[in-house]
């Protein structure tokens, strides 16, 4: 176990000897708003939302074709309201990239395909900017002090008290 620390005020120019009082909130909130602001930002120079992404994604990605409402319930909570991903899947569905079958079951056209396919690149692209000078080790060493401090704070959900 680690030492406690004292917690001092959020400091953008914290030198490395004083990062350990840092507090997480502020500099996780930093790092979300950058990287999503710079993914969202490349996706419109291609005309397309990262909402748009998840829900190509998710359709190409279950073992089968999900249902409208299957797709809803299992990308809302990321999006920025509860209705985002109902409006998300007309608009692909008007933009042909999603069917639907006679089963009410959502399917890529080849056209949502492609636009899934220039995305996946893309994402490629924007993860190399966002890792540059960080090893997949330090990467992994920094999700799992993520995860633990996530666990820490919900707790591990059977007893209610914290892991």
């Amino acid at each position: 176990m680690g030492t406690t620390t004292d917690q001092a005020p959020a400091n953008p120019a914290a030198t490395d000897d004083m990062l350990a009082t840092q507090p997480i909130g502020y500099w996780s909130g930093l790092v979300h708003a950058a990287v999503t602001r710079h993914l969202r930002d490349a996706m419109a120079k291609l005309d397309v939302t990262q909402p748009q992404y998840w829900v190509l994604n998710r359709v190409n990605g279950g073992p089968a074709a999900p249902s409208r409402e299957e797709v809803v319930a299992q990308l809302t909570h990321l999006a920025d309201g509860p209705h985002e991903i109902a409006g998300v899947v007309d608009q692909l569905l008007h933009r042909a990239w999603l069917r639907i079958d006679d089963r009410q079951r959502l399917h890529l056209t080849d056209a949502g395909e492609a636009a899934r396919a220039r995305l996946r690149k893309l994402a490629t692209e924007v993860r190399a900017v966002v890792h540059k000078g960080i090893s997949d080790e330090e990467y992994v060493a920094a999700l799992k002090v993520l995860r633990t401090m996530v666990a820490n704070v919900e707790g591990d959900g059977a007893s209610g008290n914290p892991v």
